[in-house]
């Protein structure tokens, strides 16, 4: 069963001295949060915060909440991660949140072999890289074009065309 509140940041520091936060955010683009109304400071939605403003600056998102206007305010929520509500979430065809990767069986375009499950993934920059784990081994496996050729996150399957020598010893 997926989460309805997925984690999307964390509350690293303040900007300024009016309640504005800077959050270090985890999606493609730190402009994420600019298309949300609320995020929540839980993961079952209890502790709603309403966005006034959110924008990229750097690597981090600055964002201002309704009814937090001091430093101060701001301050007491350093460390707390934030969640979106998966509803009010608008993802583009081919884009996948990673909490609903974890656990897909990856399955051999080719062959039709079960390669394992995905177990993590890492954001490395150029690309994400997929960890998958098989009878005890992680394989990394790069999530590019060439290589993913479908993802089913509904039926937790994807399949891949792995590059040579990732699950074997090919030359």
């Amino acid at each position: 069963m997926k989460n309805k509140y997925l984690e999307t940041g964390k509350i690293v520091g303040t900007h300024g001295v009016k309640g504005m936060a800077r959050v270090q955010l985890w999606a493609d683009s730190q402009d994420f949060l600019s298309k949300f109304k609320y995020v929540y400071t839980d993961n079952c939605g209890q502790n709603r915060l309403e966005i006034k403003k959110a924008q990229a600056h750097g690597n981090v998102c600055i964002i201002a909440f309704k009814g937090i206007d001091t430093i101060e305010a701001i301050e007491k929520l350093r460390g707390t991660v934030l969640y979106i509500d998966r509803k009010d979430a608008k993802l583009p065809k081919g884009r996948y949140f990673i909490a609903d990767l974890i656990g897909c069986s990856v399955i051999d375009a080719d062959t039709n072999e079960a390669l394992g499950v995905i177990t993590d993934v890492s954001e490395t920059g150029a690309n994400d890289v997929w960890h998958i784990e098989k009878d005890g081994k992680e394989y990394l496996v790069p999530a590019i074009d060439p290589v993913i050729i479908d993802v089913d996150v509904e039926n937790e399957k994807a399949i891949i065309r792995p590059l040579k020598g990732i699950f074997d010893d090919e030359d």
